[in-house]
C-alpha cells in the first residue's frame, strides 16, 4: 500500500473543559473564606464587576407584609435561598439570617410597634465617641510564647553573638513551648560550634514557664521537677519509662525505680502536677471560627427547612451603565476585545455563583432528607451514606458533589457540621434489616465503655462484639479494636487497671 498525503473530514463529539468551566468547578470546592477573597481579586481586575451594596433585609415595616403574600414556589423568582422538604417551597426570608426572620412572635412584636418606628430602648447611651475605660482591654491582645520569651531575653547578660543563638532557638518553638529544631543543623547554620548553642539553650531553659524549650517531654518535665528540688534518681528512672506509666504497668515501674507502691503513688502525684505543654498559656494566631454554608432548622408537622447562609455569599453585579459607556468610547480592535472579554468573564463569574448556591442547597437538602433521623434522635440514627447515593437522588456526579461538600458546614438543632460529617460507611445489620452508619456503631461502642463503673463490668472486644450482634449490628473484632483505638480509648487490660488501682 502506497503512502500518500490526503485530506479527509471527520465529525466526533467531544468533551472539552473550558475556562469559564474549569472556574465553575474550582468555584465548586472554595469554602466562603476562599470564595470572598476570589471575587475580591476578580473585582479588581475586571472593571465591569461591582459588589451589590443593597441591604438584603427587608424593614420592620414591610414584614407584615411580606408575611401575608403568597410565596408558594411559582411566585417565588429564586428558590435558591430555602427549601422546605414537603415540596421544595421557598422561604419567604431568604436574604435574612435565621435568627433575624420576623416569624412568629418575634415578627409579631417587629410589627406590632407604634408606627413601624424602630426601637431604640436597647440602644446604648451614646452622646460621645471618647474612649472608654474599657476599651484598651477590649482591642489588646493576648501576649505569644515568642514575645514573652524575647522580653526575657532582652534583660540577660549574653553577648551580641548569643542572643542571636537564643533569637533563632526562640523562634524555634512551637505552641506547646517545645523547641523542635535539629541544634547541629542550627549550629550549621549560623556557624557556630554545637557547644554554644547548647550553652545558649540551657541558659533559655531558666526562662519563664518552667520547661519552656525543652526537646521533648523528659525534660521538660525534669525542668520543672529541677525547680523544685524534686529531681532525684527514683524520679529520673520513672521519666525514663514514660511508657510504662501510659501501660499502667506500676509492678514494672516499682521495679525499674527501686520505690515501693506509697512511694511510687506520691512520685505520680507530682507528675500529675506538672505542665506538660509550658506554651499553651499563652497566646497564639487567633483561630477562627466556622462560618456555616447553610441553615438548619426544624419546620412545622416535624418538616426541616434548609437554607444558604447569604451572609457568606457575595453579592456581584454587572454594572451595565458603565459597559455602556465604556463600549461606546472603544476605537481600537483591541479595546473592544478587552471590554467584551471583561463582560464575558463578568456574566459568566455572575452565573456561576448563582449555579455553585443553587448547588449547594441542593445536596445540603439531599443530605438532610437522608439524615433526618440523626437530626430528630440524634447520632445512633445516623444512616450510612455514601457520594453515589446523593448525587443520584439529585441527578449530579459523584466528583461533583464531592466538591461541594468540601469544607462546607452546616448548621444543625445538634451543632455545626461539616458535610462530611454525614457521609459514613455502612454495617451489615446481623438480622438482615437496614445497614448500621459506622458513626453509630462507634458511638455505642463509647456508650459500653463508659458504661463501665467497676474491674467486674469491664467489656473485652469480644464481649462488646457479642452486644452488638444481640443488637443487630453485624461487625467484627477486629473492627471493634479498630474503632476503639481510633478513639483512644485503651484496650480491655488497662481499663481494668485503672478502675483496680481507683478503688
Amino acid at each position: 500500500m502506497a503512502l500518500s498525503p490526503r485530506l479527509e473530514i471527520r465529525q466526533g463529539q467531544s468533551l472539552v473543559i473550558t475556562p469559564q468551566l474549569q472556574q465553575a468547578i474550582k468555584l465548586l470546592q472554595l469554602n466562603n473564606v476562599e470564595l470572598e477573597a476570589f471575587v475580591e481579586a476578580e473585582m479588581e481586575r475586571n472593571p465591569l464587576l461591582q459588589r451589590d451594596e443593597r441591604d438584603a433585609e427587608p424593614e420592620p415595616e414591610d414584614s407584615a407584609r411580606i408575611e401575608a403574600t403568597d410565596f408558594s414556589a411559582d411566585n417565588v423568582p429564586d428558590a435558591t435561598a430555602a427549601q422546605e422538604y414537603d415540596g421544595g417551597a421557598s422561604d419567604a426570608f431568604a436574604d435574612a439570617a435565621p435568627g433575624e426572620r420576623a416569624t412568629g412572635d418575634a415578627g409579631d412584636e417587629a410589627a406590632q410597634q407604634a408606627g413601624g418606628q424602630v426601637d431604640w430602648s436597647r440602644a446604648g447611651s451614646g452622646g460621645s465617641f471618647e474612649l472608654d475605660d474599657d476599651m484598651e482591654g477590649r482591642l489588646s491582645r493576648a501576649k505569644t510564647l515568642s514575645e514573652h520569651l524575647h522580653e526575657q531575653l532582652s534583660v540577660t547578660t549574653l553577648n551580641e553573638s548569643q542572643r542571636a543563638i537564643a533569637s533563632v532557638l526562640i523562634d524555634a518553638a512551637d505552641e506547646g513551648g517545645y523547641m523542635r529544631a535539629d541544634i547541629f543543623e542550627i549550629a550549621e547554620r549560623l556557624g557556630c560550634t554545637v557547644r554554644m548553642v547548647e550553652d545558649v539553650l540551657g541558659v533559655l531553659h531558666g526562662f519563664e514557664p518552667t520547661g519552656v524549650l525543652a526537646r521533648d517531654v523528659r525534660e521538660c518535665l525534669s525542668l520543672q521537677l529541677k525547680e523544685r528540688n524534686r529531681f532525684d534518681p527514683a524520679m529520673a528512672a520513672l521519666l525514663d519509662n514514660l511508657e510504662l506509666l501510659a501501660r499502667r504497668d506500676m509492678p514494672g515501674l516499682r521495679r525499674v525505680c527501686g520505690v515501693d507502691d506509697e512511694d511510687l503513688r506520691e512520685m505520680i502525684s507530682e507528675l500529675k502536677g506538672l505542665t506538660p505543654r509550658p506554651g499553651a498559656a499563652f497566646g497564639g494566631e487567633p483561630s477562627h471560627a466556622v462560618v456555616p454554608d447553610v441553615y438548619v432548622r426544624e419546620g412545622l408537622g416535624g418538616l426541616w427547612l434548609v437554607e444558604l447562609n447569604t451572609d457568606t455569599l457575595p453579592r456581584v453585579l454587572v454594572d451595565q451603565r458603565y459597559h455602556a459607556r465604556v463600549s461606546g468610547g472603544t476605537r481600537t480592535d483591541q479595546e473592544k476585545t478587552f471590554v467584551s472579554d471583561c463582560m464575558a468573564s463578568a456574566n459568566w463569574l455572575v452565573k456561576s455563583l448563582d449555579q455553585r448556591a443553587k448547588t449547594i442547597l441542593k445536596v445540603a437538602s439531599e443530605i438532610v432528607r437522608q439524615q433526618d433521623g440523626f437530626l430528630a434522635f440524634g447520632v445512633e440514627h445516623l444512616r450510612p451514606l455514601n457520594l453515589k447515593t446523593v448525587a443520584d437522588a439529585i441527578g449530579m456526579h459523584e466528583s461533583t458533589v464531592s466538591r461541594v461538600t468540601s469544607n462546607k458546614y452546616l448548621a444543625t438543632p445538634r451543632g455545626v457540621f461539616e458535610m462530611k460529617f454525614f457521609f459514613t460507611s455502612s454495617i451489615q445489620s446481623s438480622s438482615g434489616g437496614e445497614a448500621h452508619s459506622a458513626e453509630a456503631v462507634r458511638h455505642r461502642i463509647r456508650q459500653l465503655i463508659e458504661a463501665e463503673a467497676s474491674e467486674a463490668t469491664v467489656h473485652s472486644d469480644d464481649r462488646i462484639v457479642e452486644i452488638l450482634k444481640e443488637a443487630g449490628v453485624d461487625i467484627a473484632r477486629r473492627t471493634v479494636a479498630k474503632y476503639r483505638e481510633a478513639m483512644r480509648i485503651p484496650s480491655s487490660v488497662e481499663r481494668r487497671r485503672v478502675l483496680r488501682e481507683a478503688v
